[in-house]
This record gives C-alpha cells, sequence and structure tokens, in this order.
C-alpha cells in the first residue's frame, strides 16, 4: 500500500475543503509547490497529487505554472481538477505530470477517455467523486444519478489505467474513509483503486491494507497530514505494515 500526499491549489495557495464545500476552506501554507516539496522529500518515492481546484469550476487547468515548478524540481505528481479536452490534457502532460485525471470529462465525454486512454496508455486516471453513491461532477456540485460502481465499470471498459474513489461525505471530516463504497468499487473492476477522503488516524491507514487484495493500493492522505496527526513517514510505515 503506497501512501500518497495530496496538494490542493486555489488562488495560489495550497488549502483544505471539507466536503468539498468552498466555503469551509482552510489554508495551510502560501507556497502549494513548496509544500509539495516538503511531502516528496519526506516521501521519497510514489506521487504528489495535485488537485486543480479553481480548474475544477472553471473547466480548464489553472495551475500549470505550479505543475511545471514542480517538474523542474524532480517531484513526479498526478493532477486533476478542469481537465476536460486533449488539448488541457496535453498541457498537463506536456508540463510534465506523471497521471492526468478525468473526473467530469470522463463522465460526460466517454469517447474523450477512450482517446486520451490511447495516446498516452498507462496515464489517464478517473476520478469517480461520490456522493451517497452517486457520482457528483464539476467540482462536487453538481449531482447526478449515475451509481458509482456502474461507473466504475464504464471507465474501465473506456480505456482508465487506475481509478481515484472520493467519498465526498467523507473529505475532510476526519472521521475515516468508506471503505465499504471503495471496497464495491474496486470488486468490480479489475483496474487498480486509489482511495481518498477521511484518512485521520494512522489506523485507518492500518485498516485500508487488507483491501489490497482487492486491488486497492494506494492511499490518498491530505488534511490529517496538515493537521500533523501523523507526519509522512508514519503514513508510510502503517502502510507498509512496519508500525
Amino acid at each position: 500500500m503506497n501512501i500518497v500526499p495530496a496538494v490542493d491549489i486555489r488562488g495560489g495557495l495550497c488549502v483544505n475543503l471539507v466536503q468539498g464545500d468552498y466555503d469551509q476552506e482552510t489554508v495551510f501554507s502560501e507556497d502549494p509547490v513548496s509544500q509539495a516539496r516538503l511531502w516528496w522529500e519526506a516521501l521519497g518515492e510514489g506521487l504528489i497529487h495535485i488537485v486543480d481546484l479553481d480548474g475544477a469550476r472553471k473547466g480548464r487547468c489553472c495551475v500549470e505554472e505550479e505543475l511545471r515548478t514542480l517538474t523542474d524540481a524532480g517531484i513526479p505528481y498526478e493532477v486533476g481538477g478542469g481537465i476536460r479536452n486533449m488539448n488541457t490534457i496535453e498541457t498537463v502532460i506536456n508540463a510534465g505530470a506523471d497521471r492526468v485525471i478525468l473526473g467530469t470529462a470522463a463522465h460526460r465525454d466517454p469517447d474523450l477517455l477512450r482517446e486520451a486512454s490511447n495516446v498516452w496508455p498507462g496515464r489517464i486516471v478517473v476520478g469517480i467523486d461520490a456522493r451517497a453513491g452517486k457520482v457528483a461532477l464539476s467540482g462536487w456540485m453538481e449531482e447526478t444519478a449515475t451509481d458509482a460502481v456502474d461507473f466504475a465499470q464504464a471507465v474501465e471498459n473506456a480505456g482508465a489505467s487506475r481509478i481515484i474513489y472520493t467519498d465526498i461525505l467523507s473529505d475532510g471530516m476526519m472521521k475515516g474513509p468508506n471503505f465499504e463504497a471503495t471496497a464495491a468499487v474496486a470488486e468490480a473492476v479489475d483496474i487498480p483503486v486509489t482511495i481518498s477522503g477521511g484518512i485521520s488516524s494512522l489506523d485507518d491507514i492500518r485498516n485500508a491494507r487488507p483491501l489490497e487484495s482487492l486491488g486497492i493500493d494506494e492511499i490518498i492522505v491530505g488534511r490529517a497530514l496538515y493537521l500533523q496527526k501523523f507526519s509522512v513517514q508514519e503514513a508510510v510505515q502503517a502502510a507498509k505494515g512496519t508500525s
């Protein structure tokens, strides 16, 4: 099980939202690139998870400058938020992204997912953000009637290399992730799944380890790190079963 620290960017700041609510925002750093560098130096391997919150609302990449700075610093990352056409995908990949995360676009334009997956095999990830089992879009502001498990199977068939499953009602609440919902998604597909939203303690990380047998091999951690509930090193140790 791998740990993926999260850096959410809005207005050039490193922030964190509660349940995706832009009115419940905490600023944790005025320099998201420096924050990413701190997490990466502590992590030593793997990826940093970058979320372009402005992009999620505006439907375009708003963090290209930050992405290029991360690349120049040798920090590997995946990025999502507002990536809704081939030009933006190409922009983000040219900026240096290891993985590109499609969310709203994968739901509204499955042909885009297929095309991008063919052009950049293994690098196109789908973020499934769900509230009560139903997919939400556009920075979680738009509800749909689409079942998350059904959507997971559809994006796998369209060529997605991975799914990042975020339970919106758990995100930022510091009450633990929705293991049951994430497991249901993982059991429905053969591609790997990343669990996201609600990690609040080292026990949450330890409790996620048995899900590796279902194909859940990564854990995105955000607010708990910023609140210093545990360190990156402690999270890695818990994920590897060495603490």
